[in-house]
């Protein structure tokens, strides 16, 4: 904590994600206040550091949790760096928020369990922050009501406009479906039992990236879910969900804001990346955070949804590569995660 109750946070990683939260931490979020920044770039981490009063730039991550003026950590970094970034923290028993993935295999996020609950607590929030959605909010709301009776069938899309040159069939699953695997977690109050995935035929561009692809969970209450994943539809990102229960239907998604007639059409706006398409939920997730550790408590994600989510992961990379049903294996849940 620094002056006058306000969080004191080192964000870790001062690329696209880390930089945003640099910004959004210094002008939208109250309660708090950028005092360190870390990255393997020091120019980077200087630029970062540059806009904001008192803040200091680092390239070791332990460092700038070590400075004094720190009471909590935003990691930002990329995955595979994280779990060194997480035992550093939870080490010094400080509050951490964690972009996604918690890391990026299931047996370095049960590492990260084990050092947890070696402080007593929950210290860790997973940046899932589609949960901090209006939209999903509401869905999530009227699902756990029982209105429409139980679910059956979970619908998803996720797609994006186009992909950079470095992005892989693996990293669909990965960096994308990820989100989804969290979402129908949540949405459901279920874990997901077992992953198929199914691809369309390979395309004539020698290496190209087979897409779209449809990825179907089956989950331990009995729904199925499906989930198209298109990552260069070539017309914006659309995330939408319909959930099909035993007396109506709900969906979320289609953006049904200033819809303009003219000219023989009509349409509307598609947000461009997920940056903008869930901005506001970016700024609620980090003001939830920043709450609960001025409180010294934590909400939101959780490591062990961090965990459960690099499980899901690694069931559908084998079911991606093989065609084949594939369970998830998943750890008993420590009482510390309810």
């Amino acid at each position: 904590m620094t002056q006058h109750g306000t969080l004191g946070v080192a964000v870790i990683g001062a690329g696209r994600m880390g930089a945003d939260h640099v910004r959004r931490l210094h002008e939208v979020t109250s309660g708090a206040r950028v005092a360190a920044v870390a990255d393997v770039d020091a120019e980077r981490a200087k630029a970062a550091a540059d806009g904001v009063e008192g803040c200091q730039p680092y390239t070791d991550p332990a460092a700038a949790m070590a400075c004094p003026e720190v009471g909590a950590v935003l990691i930002a970094s990329p995955g595979p760096a994280h779990e060194a970034a997480l035992l550093a923290a939870l080490e010094r028993d400080l509050p951490v928020l964690c972009e996604k993935p918690l890391t990026p295999d299931a047996a370095a996020a049960l590492r990260v369990l084990r050092a947890e609950q070696r402080c007593g607590r929950r210290r860790v929030q997973v940046g899932f922050m589609r949960r901090y959605d209006a939209e999903l909010q509401e869905l999530k709301a009227l699902l756990d009501a029982g209105e429409l009776g139980r679910p059956q069938m979970l619908h998803c899309r996720h797609r994006n406009a186009s992909l950079p040159a470095f992005f892989t069939e693996q990293m669909l699953i990965n960096d994308s479906v990820v989100h989804e695997m969290d979402q129908v977690r949540w949405l459901l109050g279920q874990e997901i039992a077992a992953v198929t995935v199914l691809r369309p035929p390979r395309p004539y561009a020698p290496g190209a990236l087979r897409d779209p692809q449809l990825v179907v969970f089956e989950t331990d209450g009995g729904v199925l879910v499906t989930v198209e994943i298109h990552p260069a539809c070539g017309f914006g990102y659309q995330v939408q969900a319909e959930v099909v229960c035993e007396r109506g239907t709900a969906r979320v998604g289609d953006a049904h804001g200033l819809l303009v007639n003219r000219a023989g059409r009509w349409g509307g706006g598609i947000a461009p990346d997920y940056v903008a398409r869930f901005a506001t939920a970016y700024d609620r997730q980090v003001q939830a955070w920043v709450d609960a550790a001025r409180c010294g408590e934590a909400v939101g994600p959780s490591a062990w949804d961090g965990y459960a989510a690099a499980a899901v992961c690694e069931a559908g990379l084998r079911a991606q590569a093989t065609g084949e049903r594939t369970p998830v294996e998943l750890a008993e849940r420590p009482a510390l995660y309810g």
